[in-house]
């Protein structure tokens, strides 16, 4: 489910849609879920996009082409058909996106569907969850994660039986229900699920002729608890090779907003990183890039993350990430910031707290960080990070 408009991400989603948003110097967001499946050798993927969806397709399409000649092995974008009568609109929700796209499900013939969003920052064995489904004999299970009460209104909240039968959901309750193992938590809902065809189809079928909102947490997981057997897979009790013990179990953000798109970033920085991004056992694959290698004339880099072809000229790089083709001028500053790809910073500029977007130049001496001026154009997050929009940079920095 890659449609999301993301609009809690702008000026980043200003242009793109929220899984097709650079992430950590290579990937794109969506390169996250789609890894998780292909390592978990699943390779029959659908992504069904909407909203401002032409970097992602162009994005997919040079990146995820997996398939050829082996069967049921292929990365295929789904924009909306509108097949189905009565039906010829957008997606009106994540479920009317399946439920109009049901000929796909219905002519691959799959025992079991999963339905994932591709808007999340893990690592996640999706075997296991389904080795979980068919040992609890459930129609649809859901992946669970404890999430702090005080964040909890912003997801579907679980109650479970002792077997991990769910007993109840509620989409983004105003009073969240504590965990009973962690009155701090509430167990929250990833987006995530596994159906049974045949109760899929059904229940979609059924939920096409109603009038509802058409999403799964929703109107269809909270009717369904009763009639159903529905279960909760814990996700901390997958379990990924190559990981670090310094890594923080069952690592899952929601990056929905800017200082929560932030935050993760810095978590893949440290000697011991709480994501790190290089394990060669479960890859989080991302576009091949061809470029030379990191130059670093002079200066000096503390603790960053740097792309192709990125260039540091006698500059102070600290608790950065930089993307492909970025370039540092002389006497620069850069003391945590997300810097994305063929971005020029010039000399003696000053850097901190900040999101540089694609294809920027700050000019030399300019000042950008939560506690300088706001330029017209650029964004102060609620949380103090600035922002700049995607910029159209060309040809190299005047000096």
């Amino acid at each position: 489910m890659a449609g999301g408009k993301g609009e809690r991400l702008q000026p980043l989603t200003r242009a793109r849609s929220k899984a097709a948003v650079p992430f950590g110097g290579r990937q794109r967001i969506i390169d996250f879920v789609l890894s998780n499946f292909v390592n978990s050798s699943i390779y029959a993927l659908y992504v069904l996009v909407q909203y401002k969806s032409q970097s992602l397709i162009e994005y997919l399409g040079a990146t995820w082409r997996i398939g050829g000649r082996l069967p049921d092995t292929f990365v295929t974008v789904v924009p909306p058909q509108m097949r189905v009568a009565g039906s010829e609109t957008w997606y009106r929700g994540t479920a009317d996106a399946v439920f109009q796209n049901l000929n796909l499900v219905q002519d691959f013939g799959p025992d079991l569907v999963a339905v994932f969003g591709a808007d999340h920052i893990y690592r996640m064995d999706l075997r296991q969850m389904i080795d979980f489904h068919l040992r609890t004999e459930a129609d649809i299970t859901v992946a669970a994660h404890g999430v702090p009460l005080a964040r909890a209104s912003s997801y579907g909240v679980i109650s479970t039986d002792a077997d991990g039968r769910v007993s109840g959901f509620t989409e983004k309750p105003k009073q969240p229900a504590p965990m009973t193992t962690d009155p701090t938590r509430a167990l929250g809902s990833m987006g995530n699920y596994i159906f049974r065809r045949d109760v899929l189809v059904d229940l979609l079928a059924a939920d096409a002729r109603r009038e509802s909102e058409h999403d799964f947490g929703g109107t269809i997981l909270p009717a369904v608890v009763g009639t159903h057997r529905v279960f909760a897979y814990d996700f901390l009790t997958n379990e990924i090779p190559g990981l670090r013990p310094s890594e923080e179990r069952g690592y899952w953000r929601d990056v929905g907003t800017i200082a929560a798109f932030y935050e993760a970033h810095m978590d893949l920085l440290g000697a011991t990183p709480a994501f790190d991004l290089d394990n060669p056992r479960w890859p989080i694959f991302a576009r091949s890039a061809e470029g030379p290698p990191v130059r670093i004339l002079s200066g000096q880099v503390e603790d960053s993350l740097l792309g192709e072809g990125s260039v540091v000229e006698g500059a102070v790089v600290r608790r950065s990430i930089l993307g492909r083709g970025v370039r540092i001028g002389r006497g620069a500053v850069l003391d945590g910031a997300i810097v994305m790809d063929h971005t020029e910073i010039g000399a003696g500029a000053r850097v901190r707290g900040t999101i540089l977007d694609r294809w920027n130049r700050v000019p030399a001496g300019e000042e950008i960080g939560p506690d300088a001026e706001l330029a017209p154009g650029r964004y102060r997050d609620p949380s103090g990070i600035i922002v700049v929009p995607r910029g159209e940079a060309w040809g190299p920095l005047p000096q």
